[in-house]
């Protein structure tokens, strides 16, 4: 099956989807594949919208004959580098002192907390880009330590294309294979990827919480008894 093939079909992918899922989805079929890559744009941004919902309709459009698969696929990737270039440009702007200071002034955070991270991404930061840019909520921030450690831009940008371009191609090209088949099971998931996404995240910053105070409490000295009157 060629990948430019037209299919005569006129659905409309966008039916049955509503709020912010469905205003990206309009988008995308408004302004064809430069629509793609600012709704992967925005999803650097915004991580409830969920590229795995998303870039599937490029592909189904794409199927339809009512866009170009490859071009598509270069305004995914292109969104989610320019995302990421603006990330990257933000780590670097505060550096790492003033982005330590800011950890450790945030409740719940300390400057351990950074100091694990930083010794973390100094030993795994060209595979934490390559490998986040798959991951939902990762693929959003890697790009801040990969700034604040100066990481060579050419090898960043490197990375986030190879990633990012993997992932991609393989949520279109899931579109694009499965055509009409492909609607049914995004109307029902979308909604459920983007109330997980939501989910997950109360769920880890509850979990984070619960556990600075339950260190706090552990840690608080002991009070020194007064002398008796």
């Amino acid at each position: 099956m060629a990948l430019l093939a037209a299919p005569t079909a006129t659905t409309d992918p966008t039916e049955g989807y509503s709020g912010f899922i469905g205003w990206v989805l309009n988008l995308m079929e408004s302004l064809g594949e430069i629509g793609v890559g600012l709704a992967i744009l925005l999803e650097t941004f915004l991580p409830p919208i969920p590229s795995e919902a998303v870039l599937p309709v490029a592909g189904f459009l794409a199927y339809e004959g009512r866009m170009n698969f490859w071009i598509a696929w270069a305004a995914a990737t292109a969104g989610a580098l320019l995302g990421a270039w603006i990330w990257y440009i933000i780590g670097a702007a505060l550096g790492r002192d003033r982005t330590r200071r800011l950890v450790g002034g945030i409740p719940l955070l300390d400057f351990e907390d950074f100091d694990k991270a930083e010794t973390f991404f100094r030993r795994w930061g060209g595979v934490a880009v390559l490998v986040g840019r798959c991951v939902p909520l990762v693929r959003s921030f890697v790009s801040i330590p990969a700034g604040i450690e100066r990481m060579p831009f050419l090898n960043f940008t490197a990375y986030t294309v190879i990633g990012s371009g993997v992932w991609n191609a393989i949520w279109i090209g899931l579109g694009y294979a499965f055509g009409p088949a492909i609607k049914p099971a995004l109307e029902q998931w979308s909604g459920i990827l983007s109330n997980a996404v939501l989910v997950i995240l109360a769920v880890l910053l509850g979990w984070f919480v619960i556990g600075r105070l339950l260190q706090a409490r552990d840690t608080d000295p002991e009070p020194v008894p007064t002398a008796g009157k």
